[in-house]
């Protein structure tokens, strides 16, 4: 034991009693001090990471409501915040989030529904004019039906068209005309939807549709047109009703253009050489989709599979021609691989023909469907389409397609004299004003052209615009116009005397701008289309316009070019929504319609 106890005394006794063993001082090793400063950041972090956000701070209440529109847009069971792997999932994002409970989760979902419908409301009773869109969907097995209903208007507050949901309600069996018309009505009433506010009701050729909205309504409610699950292709051509509308300020009906379109093409199907030659390539393409072998050589050789049509699917016979004769020297070298008959030569240059016939509706179609903007675009697609079938009439190559190109032509004018015949007493000169108030189309379609029907749709068009004007304008330009009187300036309105008249300085009449009637807004109008150069974007060129220039006429325009030509937004409910309403659960009331109005108006 050395005395001392230190390192001082054990280098002495080492000196002295052990002269062999050579001591190296080394010094000791130098620690830096960190900073507290520095520290004090990332300990903060450390400790707060663990803590937990208060009940009624703001970061607690916004990760709250992420979650429960996530819940309300997907339409998955509130339950689903309680269950293990959710909760470990959000600890993982942010481990100071305190995972709510389902029944809070129920309540803010419906307190945003409830909010957005509210702020809808609004929106709506401001626009000028709305169209609404309808369609009914039947789930497989017959086990429930659902109405949607949607509003296209004019937001002049974004400037812009836009299109929502409003209700998608479950019906009852049958799906009578006096049920469409009930929740109609009941939706417009919810909403605070005057009749006067709606320009037109875009529905398909079923015939309860059809008797829905005639002008007559209160006779026909007793009327019981059921549908059945062919609904949407079926029309009303056996209904003896007449059909024609007081032209304007009524609720009236506008057949959904794309929907109509398709039934001329569906005329395909009914001319037996063709149907024939059709059933064939449609054999051929169920041989391939159901052989896994056949489809993986075709895969191996060009990356593509044949596709087949569908009757209820736009432009689908289409499809399936366009994708068979895009890929058919491969069709041809599998079906030769697996035994199979394919098609001759000749065949397939027929189905080419089928094509180029075809084209143009499946074009047009495509513009057609589109949410808003489409409406303007009606009367020179089906203009378009007639000269396409007049000159495919002439085709020579293909005798059975000339022929069914004229049964077509035929029976576009029959379905779509209300767009285009002024004689028709189903004609509506709602498509022919959107036209004339869209620049991109209306100098070439309606006022450069001689065309002597086109002429009268022209007019009929005009007299539109100047009848949609308000009562009380009209009766001022008709009682100038008759009186020969021409409104130059106008003294300013009487006020009260002042009592010390004598002494008040003398202000004299302001003079007032004079405003130019409907009928010179529009002359006005025809005469921009003649002399610019290159026509604008019609929402953008009627932004552009100054108020007072086109007092009268443009909100009239942008609420018409707002307009859609179908009712495909309202059937695209259904194909958003099917996943929640499938099975036995029919949630309707609750879960789908909420779902689907959080999820369709961009909340």
């Amino acid at each position: 034991m050395i005395a001392g106890k230190n390192t001082t005394n054990l280098k002495r006794h080492i000196a002295v009693q052990h002269k062999d063993i050579t001591i190296e001082d080394t010094p000791p090793p130098t620690t830096t001090q960190p900073s507290r400063n520095n520290d004090r950041p990332a300990i903060q972090a450390s400790l707060l990471s663990h803590t937990k956000y208060k009940a009624d701070s703001q970061d607690q209440h916004l990760k709250e409501e992420a979650i429960a529109l996530w819940i309300g847009r997907t339409g998955l069971p509130s339950r689903t915040v309680e269950s293990e792997d959710f909760v470990k999932m959000m600890d993982q994002i942010d481990k100071r989030l305190t995972v709510p409970k389902k029944a809070k989760i129920e309540n803010i979902v419906d307190k945003i529904y409830l909010s957005e419908k509210d702020k809808f409301k609004q929106i709506l009773s401001v626009a000028r004019r709305i169209s609404i869109g309808l369609d009914i969907w039947t789930k497989k097995g017959l086990t429930a039906s659902y109405l949607a209903i949607s509003a296209c208007y004019f937001n002049s507050d974004d400037n812009k068209a836009e299109h929502i949901l409003l209700s998608l309600k479950q019906m009852a069996h049958p799906h009578t005309a006096h049920a469409i018309a009930t929740l109609v009505e009941e939706c417009t009433t919810e909403w605070g939807i005057p009749k006067e506010k709606v320009l037109t009701i875009i529905t398909d050729n079923g015939s309860n549709m059809v008797a829905a909205f005639l002008r007559n309504n209160e006779k026909d409610n007793e009327s019981s047109f059921e549908d059945s699950p062919q609904d949407s292709d079926e029309e009303a051509e056996d209904l003896d009703v007449d059909e024609s509308i007081e032209r304007y300020g009524t609720w009236k009906r506008t057949p959904c253009v794309v929907h109509t379109l398709q039934l001329v093409v569906n005329m395909i199907q009914k001319e037996p050489a063709i149907k024939k030659l059709l059933d064939k390539l449609r054999h051929l393409v169920r041989l391939f989709r159901k052989s896994s072998v056949a489809i993986e050589r075709l895969l191996g050789k060009c990356g593509l599979t044949l596709t087949s049509d569908c009757p209820t699917r736009w432009s689908s016979t289409y499809s399936m021609l366009s994708r068979a004769l895009e890929v058919k020297d491969h069709v041809a070298s599998v079906a030769e691989s697996m035994n199979w008959d394919s098609l001759q030569p000749s065949e397939w240059q027929k189905l080419a023909i089928l094509k180029d016939l075809l084209l143009p509706f499946a074009e047009h179609t495509k513009v057609l469907e589109s949410d808003t903007n489409s409406l303007s675009f009606v009367v020179p697609a089906l203009l378009d389409l007639r000269g396409h079938l007049s000159e495919f009439s002439r085709c020579q190559s293909y005798k059975d397609a000339a022929t069914l190109a004229q049964k077509m032509n035929a029976n576009m004018e029959l379905r779509f004299g209300l767009f285009l015949d002024v004689t028709d007493n189903r004609f509506s000169p709602l498509a022919a004003a959107a036209c004339l108030v869209d620049p991109r189309v209306s100098a070439d379609v309606l006022v450069q052209n001689e065309n002597e029907e086109i002429q009268d749709l022209l007019k009929k068009a005009e007299d539109y615009i100047i009848h949609s004007v308000t009562p009380r304008i009209r009766e001022e330009e008709t009682d100038r116009e008759e009186n020969g009187q021409t409104e130059t300036t106008e003294t300013a309105p009487l006020t009260k005397r002042p009592r010390f008249r004598f002494f008040s300085p003398s202000h004299p009449a302001r003079p007032r701008t004079p405003r130019a009637s409907i009928r010179q807004e529009i002359q006005k109008y025809k005469d921009m289309l003649s002399e610019a150069a290159d026509a604008q974007e019609g929402m953008e060129f009627w932004s552009s316009q100054n108020d007072t220039v086109f007092e009268l006429l443009k909100p009239l325009a942008l609420d018409l070019l707002a307009m859609p030509a179908s009712r495909a937004f309202a059937e695209r409910v259904f194909s958003v929504t099917g996943d929640l309403s499938t099975g036995r659960r029919n949630r309707a009331r609750t879960t789908l319609e909420r779902s689907a109005f959080l999820k369709l108006n961009k909340v």
